[in-house]
C-alpha cells in the first residue's frame, strides 16, 4: 500500500522523471489525450494500445510505478464506480447483514429515471443489497443501504467525503451514494487509491465485487401487462456482474466495478493478475460499452508481450483488524 500511495503522489507532482526506489516514475504531461508509459521492463512503448477511454491509468501495486496512464487527473464524472465508497462504509458500519430492510419510494431514481428490478415495498436483507449494489450495480439497492446507515443518508454522504479526504483523495466528490448524480466526481489517480485501499482491506467487496453470478432465490414475481389480468410467479431471480470479465477464464480479477450514466460514459476499475504483475486498472469515460471492454482487453495483451514479472507477496491483501 506504501508503494503504491508513494507513486500515486508522485505521479501527481512531477512533470519530469523522479526516482522511486532507484527507478523513473511515469511523468504525467504530454500532448493532450496521448498515451505515457513507464519505461522500465514494458513493452516498446511504439506498440501501447489505442484506447477509447478519455482517461486511463494502470498500476503495478507491487512496485508503485504507474505502467501506463493517459490523463490521469482529469476529474470526471464516475457514474457507479461511487458505489465502491458505498460499499466500503457499509462494512465499516458493521450492521447486521441478515437485517432486512425495505426498498421504499425514495429509493426510487429520480435523477434518471432508471429502473430496478427491485419492487417497492420489497424487503431483503443487508448482505443481498450489498451483493446487487456492486454486482448487478443496482441502484435502490445502494440507495437503501446509505438510507439505513446509522445517522441517515445525508450523514453517509457526509462521510463517503470524509474517507475520500482520509485516503487523499482530492480531487474526489461524492454528493449520492448511488451514482446517479453527475456531481460525484473524481480522477483515475483518485480512483486508484481507492482500488488499492480497497482491495487491500475489504475482503468481503473482492469476494462480491468478482462473483460473476448472483440469485436472490426464488421470489415472487407480479407479471401485468396493459389489458391483461395480473399474473403472480414464483421464479428464481438472477443477476449477472455488470463486467464481464469476472465469467471470463482468462482474467484474474480481485476486484471490479462499472458505471455508466452519459455524463460519465463507460467507466471500468479493476485490480487484476495480468502477466504475473498484480496491476490496477481504471478507464473513464469510454464511448460505449464495448470499447471499455475492448480497452481493457487490449491493456492485458499489451502487458502480456513484456517481459514477465514475479509478483511481490508482500502487497498480498490481508484482512483488516
Amino acid at each position: 500500500m506504501k508503494a503504491v500511495l508513494s507513486g500515486l503522489i508522485m505521479l501527481c507532482v512531477h512533470t519530469g522523471a523522479a526516482a522511486l526506489d532507484g527507478r523513473d516514475t511515469l511523468p504525467l504531461r504530454g500532448p493532450l489525450g496521448t498515451l505515457v508509459t513507464a519505461p522500465h521492463s514494458m513493452p516498446d512503448a511504439a506498440s501501447a494500445p489505442e484506447l477509447s477511454a478519455q482517461s486511463v491509468l494502470v498500476f503495478d501495486q507491487a512496485s508503485g510505478q504507474p505502467l501506463l496512464a493517459k490523463n490521469p487527473a482529469m476529474q470526471t464524472p464516475i457514474a457507479s464506480i461511487t458505489k465502491l465508497m458505498t460499499a466500503m462504509l457499509v462494512v465499516d458500519a458493521a450492521q447486521p447483514l441478515d437485517e432486512r430492510i425495505t426498498i421504499t419510494p425514495e429509493d426510487r431514481d429520480t435523477l434518471k429515471g432508471t429502473g430496478s428490478r427491485l419492487a417497492i415495498g420489497a424487503s431483503y436483507t443487508r448482505g443481498q443489497l450489498l451483493h446487487l449494489a456492486l454486482i448487478a450495480s443496482d441502484n435502490r439497492a445502494a440507495h437503501a443501504l446509505a438510507r439505513n446507515h446509522p445517522g441517515g443518508l445525508d450523514r453517509f454522504v457526509a462521510t463517503m467525503n470524509r474517507m475520500a479526504h482520509a485516503l487523499k483523495m482530492y480531487d474526489t466528490v461524492y454528493v449520492e451514494p448511488t451514482g446517479l448524480s453527475s456531481g460525484n466526481r473524481s480522477t483515475a489517480l483518485d480512483l486508484a487509491r481507492l482500488v488499492d485501499y480497497t482491495y487491500q482491506n475489504y475482503p468481503e467487496i473482492r469476494h462480491i465485487s468478482t462473483t460473476g453470478h448472483y440469485t436472490l432465490g426464488t421470489q415472487r414475481v407480479v407479471l401485468k401487462k396493459k389489458r391483461q389480468k395480473a399474473r403472480v410467479l414464483y421464479r428464481p431471480v438472477a443477476f449477472n456482474n455488470t463486467n464481464r470479465f469476472t465469467r471470463a477464464d482468462d482474467w484474474h480479477i480481485g476486484l471490479s466495478k462499472t458505471g455508466f450514466i452519459n455524463e460519465a460514459g463507460h467507466c471500468l476499475v479493476m485490480q487484476a493478475q495480468v502477466a504475473n504483475r498484480d496491476v490496477i486498472i481504471v478507464l473513464l469515460d469510454a464511448q460505449g460499452t464495448h470499447r471499455r471492454a475492448g480497452d481493457a482487453a487490449r491493456i492485458k495483451a499489451w502487458l502480456e508481450s513484456g517481459p514477465t514479472h514475479h509478483v511481490d507477496n508482500r502487497y498480498t491483501p490481508a484482512s483488516r483488524t
